[in-house]
């Protein structure tokens, strides 16, 4: 897995767990997926940002998205 795909899928997961946080604590029960969730974002995350050489700028992460998502639908 190269590191763009690793920063996306990352985001993309961590953008999963929030409701799934939402959704436990206003239900009364421990954030059990939600902390899964976020324990595999922030590791796919660190990877990705520790792999490439230089890292990202907050500039580069839009394109890194749709470069990713374009590679998918080629």
């Amino acid at each position: 897995m190269d590191t763009d795909l690793m920063l996306v899928v990352g985001l993309f997961v961590g953008v999963l767990a929030v409701p799934s946080i939402a959704s436990a604590f206003s239900e009364g029960r421990a954030p059990r997926a939600g902390a899964v969730l976020v324990l595999i974002s922030g590791t796919l995350i660190v990877l990705a940002l520790s792999r490439k050489p230089g890292g990202y700028t907050v500039d580069e992460i839009p394109k890194t998205i749709y470069s990713v998502i374009g590679r998918l639908l080629n």
